[in-house]
C-alpha cells in the first residue's frame, strides 16, 4: 500500500497486478452516486497516481453492477443553495478534468451499468474506454436544467461528431455501451459482465509497453483536449451558472419526485 492511499475513503484502490492500480467507485447501495467526498477524491486522485512510480497503468470502474449514477442530490442541492459550496465544486470539476488529462499514466475504465455525469466524465476521458452492451451512457445535465459542463463539450463532439453531440447533449439522449462503440464514443464494447476483464488484458498489454512511448503518446494526443480548454471552461462556468437559477431547483425536485420537469419556457437568451 503507498503511503497517499488511506487518504481515499470514497475510491478504493489495489492493485489489479503488479503495475496496475485499480481505481474503484465504491458505493454501490447509490449505484455509486458521487458524492461531496468522492467528488473531491475524484479531482486529486489523478496527481498522486501521475507521482506514484510503482503505477504503471489505471484502471478505474464501478462497484457491483453501474459506473456511476452522477451527482448524488444532497451534493446538488448544496451547489443549488449555498455558495461557498458552488465555488468549491466547480474548481473540483475543472481539476477533475485537467488532472485526468494531464495525468501521464493510461487510463483505462470499465463501464458496465448506468455510467452519469461525473461519473461518465471519468469513463469517456480514460485513453481507452470499455463497455458492456448494456451499459447506459447518460450526460445528464440539461435534464437537471444546467448546461453540459463537466467533459461533455471537449470529448462529444470530437468523438462523434458535433451533430451526434448536440443530438445526445441536447436532447439527454442515452446511449447504450453497443450504440457508444458503433458511434466511437468508447473505444470498444464487450457482453455485459466483461467489461472488467476484458479492461485488465488491455491494462495488462499497455504494463508491458515502454512506458516513455505510451505516455508521450498520450500526451501528444491530449493535446486536443487541452487546445479545447476555452471550450471547457466556457461549459463549466455556464453550467455552475445555471445552478444559480430556477430550472436547475426545479430539475432536482423533478428528479426526486421522478416526474417530468416544469421548466419555465421564457428565457431572456
Amino acid at each position: 500500500m503507498a503511503s497517499w492511499w488511506p487518504q481515499y475513503r470514497r475510491l478504493q484502490l489495489g492493485w489489479a497486478e503488479p503495475g496496475i492500480l485499480e481505481v474503484v467507485l465504491e458505493r454501490p447501495e447509490t449505484l455509486n452516486s458521487i458524492d461531496a467526498e468522492t467528488h473531491t477524491e475524484l479531482a486529486r486522485i489523478w496527481r498522486d497516481l501521475d507521482a506514484d512510480a510503482q503505477v504503471r497503468v489505471v484502471l478505474v470502474r464501478g462497484a457491483g453492477k453501474a459506473f456511476s449514477a452522477g451527482g448524488d442530490f444532497r451534493l446538488v442541492e448544496a451547489i443549488i443553495q449555498d455558495p461557498q459550496v458552488r465555488v468549491r465544486v466547480w474548481k473540483e470539476a475543472r481539476d477533475l478534468v485537467y488532472n485526468l488529462i494531464h495525468c501521464s499514466k493510461p487510463v483505462v475504465s470499465a463501464i458496465e451499468g448506468p455510467a452519469v455525469g461525473a461519473g461518465l466524465a471519468v469513463a469517456l476521458l480514460a485513453d481507452i474506454s470499455v463497455a458492456a452492451r448494456g451499459a447506459r451512457l447518460l450526460d445528464g445535465h440539461v435534464r437537471l436544467g444546467v448546461a453540459a459542463g463537466d467533459h461533455a463539450a471537449i470529448v462529444w463532439p470530437l468523438l462523434v461528431g458535433m451533430a451526434k453531440a448536440k443530438y445526445h447533449l441536447l436532447l439527454n439522449e442515452p446511449v447504450t455501451g453497443e450504440q457508444a462503440e458503433r458511434m466511437g464514443l468508447v473505444s470498444l464494447c464487450v457482453d455485459d459482465g466483461q467489461a472488467r476483464e476484458t479492461a485488465l488484458a488491455i491494462a495488462r498489454r499497455l504494463a508491458a509497453g515502454s512506458p516513455t512511448a505510451i505516455r508521450w503518446t498520450k500526451y501528444a494526443l491530449n493535446n486536443w483536449l487541452r487546445a479545447a480548454g476555452p471550450i471547457f471552461d466556457t461549459s463549466t462556468a455556464l453550467e455552475f451558472l445555471g445552478f444559480t437559477l430556477p430550472d436547475a431547483a426545479e430539475g432536482l425536485a423533478s428528479l426526486r419526485a421522478k416526474r417530468a420537469p416544469r421548466f419555465q419556457p421564457e428565457s431572456p437568451l
